[in-house]
This record gives C-alpha cells, sequence and structure tokens, in this order.
C-alpha cells in the first residue's frame, strides 16, 4: 500500500474493513461483559452500564494518544522526515505513560461520585466501583498499547492491531465465566472479575503490539538519543491529543445527563438503554474502521501537500458511511424487538431496549458525518476544530435537550426523539463547515504546515 499513490476508494476499504474488524471485536469484548453482568443480576447490568461514562475516559485518552501518534507520525512519514518520526514515536510513549498517572488517579478517586450524580443506589454504586477500580489500576495497559501502534497506524498497518483485537475477544470469552463464577481454585469474583479479565486481555495485546513495533524496520534504526525527553516533541503531542482527549471525555457529560434522565424511570430502564447501546457501538463499527483509514491516509496525504487526494478521501468516506449507516438503520428497526433478549430476560429492560433502538435507527445515518468530519480534521492536525464539534455534541447539546425534555415533562421515547433532532442539526452544520473549510483555509492550512512548500516559495520569491 502506497498512501500517496494507490486508488482512494481501494485504499478506504484496505484500511477501513480490518479497522473494521478489529473494532468489532473489540465492541464484541464489551458486549460480552455485558453480557454476563446481565447473568449475575439486572443491578450488576445497570452498574456496567452507568459505568462506561466513568471508563470512557481510559476510551477518550487512547482515542487522543492513538490520533496524536498516527497524525504526527503520518505528517512525518509524509514528509520523509525520518528524525520526526523516530522523536514522535519514543515521544508518543512518554507522554502515554504521564497521562496515564493522571487517569488513575482521577478515575479512582472520583468514580464514585460520579455514580452518585446519575442517581445510582448503593448497590449499583458498590458493584460499579468493584469493576471501574480493576479498570482504572490498569489503565497504562490500554494507553501504551495504542501508543505503540500508533506508528503502524501511521504506515497504514490496520491489520496488527485487529489480530490482536480478535485474540482480547475470545481470551475475554473464556476468562469472564471463570473468573466471574470460579472455577477449580479459583473463587467466584462477580463483577469484578469482568475488570481483571479486562486488563489480563490488554496485557497479552501489549505484548503482542510490542514484538511487532520492534521488529519494523524504522524502529531499527532508533539510537539512544530518541529516549532523551524533548519539550518540542511532547508539547506538540500534548496539543494534538489533548483538545481530542477533553472533547470526548464530554462524553461523560452526554451520557450522565441521559442516564440521569432516563434513571427517573428506574434502573430497569437504565438498563435497558445501556444494552441497547452496545447494539448501537456494533452497528457504527464500519464507521468507525473507515475514520481510522482515512486518518492515516489524510495525515500523509496532508504532509505531502496533495490537497486533491485529501478531498476525494473525505467525500469517498462520507458516502461509504451514510450508505452503510442507512442499511443497518433499516436492519436495527426491523429486529429492535429481538435483539434486546441477548441481554436479559426482564419484561422491562426489554421494553426499554426495543423503543430506544427503534428511535437510534433514524439516528444511525447522521452519525458517520460527524465522526468522519472529525477524523478529517484530526488527521490535519486541527485538533481544537474536534474539540469544538465534540463540545457541542457532548456538552452543549446534552444540556440543551435535556432541559427542553424536563421542561416538557417528556417521557422515555419523546427525550430520545428530541435527541436525534439535534444530533441531525448538529451533523448538517458540520458537513457545510467541512465543505466551506476545504474551499477557503485547506491550502492555507498546508502551506503553513509543511516546511517543503515553504521553502519552495522562499525559493521562488528569491528568484
Amino acid at each position: 500500500m502506497n498512501l500517496l499513490k494507490d486508488n482512494i476508494p481501494k485504499l478506504v476499504k484496505q484500511l477501513a474493513i480490518p479497522a473494521s474488524v478489529g473494532t468489532l471485536f473489540q465492541t464484541l469484548f464489551n458486549i460480552v461483559d455485558t453480557f454476563y453482568a446481565g447473568k449475575i443480576s439486572p443491578e450488576a447490568l445497570s452498574a456496567l452500564s452507568k459505568s462506561f461514562p466513568i471508563y470512557f475516559i481510559i476510551i477518550a485518552t487512547s482515542i487522543g494518544v492513538t490520533v496524536a501518534g498516527t497524525s504526527l507520525i503520518g505528517n512525518s512519514i509524509g514528509e520523509k522526515n525520518k528524525k520526526n518520526i523516530l522523536f514522535y514515536f519514543t515521544h508518543i510513549i512518554f507522554y502515554g505513560i504521564l497521562i496515564s498517572l493522571v487517569i488513575t488517579y482521577i478515575g479512582i478517586n472520583y468514580s464514585e461520585k460520579v455514580f452518585k450524580l446519575m442517581g445510582s443506589t448503593d448497590q449499583v454504586i458498590n458493584l460499579g466501583l468493584q469493576y471501574t477500580n480493576i479498570i482504572f489500576y490498569g489503565s497504562v495497559l490500554f494507553i501504551l498499547v495504542v501508543s505503540l501502534n500508533s506508528l503502524l497506524h501511521a504506515e497504514g498497518d490496520t491489520k496488527t492491531y485487529r489480530n490482536v483485537l480478535i485474540l482480547s475477544f475470545f481470551l475475554n470469552v473464556i476468562l469472564n465465566p471463570i473468573l466471574i463464577f470460579g472455577f477449580l481454585f479459583i473463587p467466584p469474583l462477580g463483577v469484578t472479575g469482568i475488570g481483571i479479565a479486562t486488563l489480563i486481555a490488554q496485557f497479552v495485546s501489549l505484548i503482542i503490539i510490542l514484538i511487532k513495533v520492534v521488529s519494523n524496520q524504522i524502529i531499527k534504526n532508533i539510537t539512544k538519543e530518541y529516549f532523551f525527553p524533548k519539550f518540542y516533541y511532547l508539547k506538540n503531542i500534548f496539543f494534538q491529543s489533548m483538545p481530542i482527549t477533553i472533547a470526548i471525555c464530554g462524553y461523560s457529560i452526554a451520557a450522565s445527563f441521559i442516564f440521569t434522565y432516563v434513571g427517573a424511570s428506574g434502573e430497569y430502564a437504565v438498563a435497558g438503554y445501556g444494552a441497547a447501546t452496545r447494539i448501537e457501538q456494533v452497528v457504527l463499527l464500519p464507521v468507525l474502521g473507515i475514520n481510522t483509514a482515512i486518518i492515516s491516509i489524510i495525515a500523509q496525504n496532508f504532509g505531502a501537500n496533495y490537497l486533491e487526494r485529501i478531498k476525494q478521501t473525505y467525500f469517498t468516506s462520507i458516502k461509504y458511511g451514510l450508505f452503510i449507516m442507512i442499511l443497518s438503520g433499516i436492519v436495527v428497526f426491523i429486529t429492535a424487538d429481538i435483539i434486546p433478549k441477548f441481554f436479559s430476560n426482564d419484561p422491562d429492560v426489554l421494553d426499554y431496549g426495543t423503543r430506544y433502538l427503534k428511535i437510534s435507527a433514524f439516528i444511525l445515518p447522521a452519525y458517520p458525518i460527524f465522526f468522519l468530519s472529525n477524523g478529517f480534521f484530526m488527521a490535519l492536525k486541527k485538533s481544537e476544530n474536534a474539540m469544538i464539534n465534540n463540545l457541542l455534541r457532548n456538552v452543549l447539546v446534552p444540556i440543551l435537550v435535556f432541559h427542553i425534555a424536563r421542561h416538557l415533562s417528556a417521557d422515555f421515547d419523546t427525550f430520545f426523539w428530541i435527541w436525534a433532532i439535534f444530533q441531525w442539526t448538529l451533523s448538517l452544520l458540520l458537513f457545510i463547515f467541512v465543505i466551506f473549510y476545504m474551499k477557503y483555509r485547506l491550502k492555507k492550512s498546508s502551506t503553513i504546515s509543511n516546511p517543503r512548500t515553504q521553502m519552495f516559495r522562499k525559493r521562488s520569491s528569491n528568484k
């Protein structure tokens, strides 16, 4: 694969399909956790659902680190700057370790407060903390995996991470029942066992990714000078990573508002909604895979100053994403009565899950525009734009929806229909903004970013 020369639609497919398959197994990993939590009790299922906004700080940081590493290393590859490639590689690892320490501190000290804010019962809080405490103590494993993998993604290798995620899924399938319910000399650990199984799978993933990266031809040229921390590279990584991390952390705020409103209908409503969102995550996998692909493609082409290929990549990805999500929405609507039965037998849980999925089917086609537009900006090293988009969607919109719903005394269904209207409005406005940006700002941004272009213009002016 040559990300600077090969056919764009072909490249999007070649990169997106392995990434989508990998993300599928990552989501199935979470579905397995949800499935076994439901086998423990409805309260355990509610606890795991409510833990997701808290656990999401690790996901948000992982995405930030991945985007920073992929875009900065990818740009350096496009510029053919071997020194920057190696410096960004080592410094993304330094940054990952430092930020994981901060995450662990926040997660351990503030998780209980978040559970209480969502109106959880004491039993649900206790079960939720059994899971989140284990996860946060092992957060460094999550961050190191994506830090190392950012080099592979920048080169266009999405297959290695796919294989690692598939292996993690099967490990989780084996470990979950053993650690939750006990086996031979292993005592039953309940919800704690779900967290331990996750960390074991992450540790195995880390070893495999490390072996693959060490054998990479670029890394064979590394010397000890690259392991001396330099403020310049850490600063660039921070400003590329942190805006998107903070913005995606806003999802925790959105989820907290949703769970608070839904929780007014009872813990079983939360359990039904939480189970349904797992299905929504599966459906979104192709879009997330396409997003991974375009970040790699656009990052290298931006470094090489190939602007037309950047535009073609974005519009190709939008076309694919919309087509897939429209079909997916139809399937979700038709099967909404069947899918929730996988997670629970309780009629109330099933009812709420079905009702949410039927509304979600109409929201799904709006998501590709949002995610892929953010991927576009992240690949261009414009994380501040993606941050604004995410803050609008994950902070401002949930606050508005929450207060409008309360003012209208909206029930469960009406609340999510209001949510659907806001999601579509924001996505359409974002699409218009991207078109404006490509027409009036992209060329200027590329000229400022690309040192080779600046050098050429200086020489031309001197002549």
